[in-house]
C-alpha cells in the first residue's frame, strides 16, 4: 500500500505519522514492525496576536525525515516514568493517554510527557519545569541535567493534544503522543544543543498560521491545524483528543 490511499482529514490530506518519505512501492513488502512509543513537545508563545509555535529543522544527514522541520521529539525511554514530577498530568489527560494502549498506567501515561519533555531539552536546550530549591531524585542523563539545575518537569504544564500511529509497510514506525505548552513552563535555557552538527540545526518561531508552509513531515501540518482550532476554542483539558491510525487498510481520525 502506497500513501495514495484516502485520507481521514478534510482536505484529503494524507496521514503518515512523523514520515518524510511516500514509503515503499506497492509491491515492496516490509516485514511488519511494531510502533515504537514516541512523544513530541509543541511549545506555544502567545505574547503576540498570532500565537507562535516553535520548529527545528533536522540534519541534512538524518536518515530520518532530513531537512525537515519538525517539534522536539523523540522515543520514549523506560526510565521516562521513573522521574518524579513537580505537578501531575491533569487527570483527563492520564486517562485519554491510557486507552487504547498495552499494560496501562498512570505511570506510562506520564513517561509519555516526560519524553517530550526530555527530548525537548536534548535537542533544543530548554528546561520546562519548575525550580525546587531542594535537591532532586533523578534518573539518568539528561534527567541528571534537570536534576543539577534543581528543576522538576511540570506535567501540570502540559496538554496532551494528538495522537499518531504510521501506517505499515514503513521502515520506520512510531506511536506519537503529541503535547503542548506554553513558553512560561520553560524554567531554564542553555545554549549549545542546536548547530550545524546537532540534531536540530536552527530553531524558529514562526506564527501558527505560517508554520505550515515549511518542508515539513504531514502529520505535523495536520497538529498544527488541529491545535490552532483547539487554542481558538480555548485550549481546555475537556476537549477531545484526534487519534490518526489505520483501520482495515483505510487512515481513520478517531477522538479519544
Amino acid at each position: 500500500m502506497s500513501d495514495d490511499y484516502e485520507s481521514a482529514v478534510p482536505g484529503g490530506r494524507l496521514i503518515d505519522p512523523r514520515e518524510g518519505d511516500r514509503g515503499v512501492a506497492d509491491d515492496v513488502k516490509l516485514p511488519y514492525l511494531r510502533p515504537k512509543d514516541s512523544a513530541t513537545l509543541i511549545l506555544i508563545d502567545r505574547t503576540e496576536k498570532v500565537p507562535k509555535v516553535l520548529l527545528g529543522r533536522r540534519h541534512s544527514r538524518h536518515k530520518f525525515v532530513p531537512g525537515k522541520f519538525v517539534f522536539p521529539g523523540g522515543r520514549v525511554e523506560s526510565s521516562d516514568r521513573r522521574m518524579p514530577v513537580a505537578q501531575p498530568l491533569h487527570p483527563r489527560d492520564t486517562e485519554r493517554l491510557t486507552r487504547q494502549v498495552k499494560n496501562p498506567s498512570a505511570a506510562r501515561a506520564a513517561g509519555f510527557a516526560l519524553a517530550a519533555i526530555r527530548e525537548t531539552y536534548e535537542e533544543t536546550g530548554l528546561m520546562l519545569g519548575t525550580r525546587t530549591g531542594t535537591p532532586v531524585n533523578a534518573p539518568s542523563d539528561p534527567w541528571g541535567a534537570f536534576a543539577e539545575a534543581g528543576i522538576l518537569p511540570n506535567l501540570g504544564a502540559v496538554h496532551f493534544v494528538a495522537r499518531a500511529i504510521t501506517p505499515t509497510n514503513r521502515p520506520r514506525r512510531f506511536d506519537s503522543r503529541f503535547f503542548a505548552a506554553e513558553i512560561s513552563a520553560i524554567a531554564q535555557r542553555v545554549e549549545g544543543f542546536v548547530g550545524p552538527e546537532a540534531e536540530l540545526v536552527e530553531l524558529v518561531w514562526l506564527p501558527i498560521t505560517e508554520a505550515s508552509k515549511l518542508d515539513m513531515p504531514r502529520i505535523t501540518t495536520i497538529v498544527l491545524e488541529d491545535l490552532r482550532d483547539r487554542i481558538a476554542t480555548g485550549m481546555s483539558h475537556d476537549q477531545s483528543v484526534p487519534f490518526y491510525h489505520v483501520v482495515n487498510k483505510r487512515s481513520v481520525r478517531d477522538v479519544l
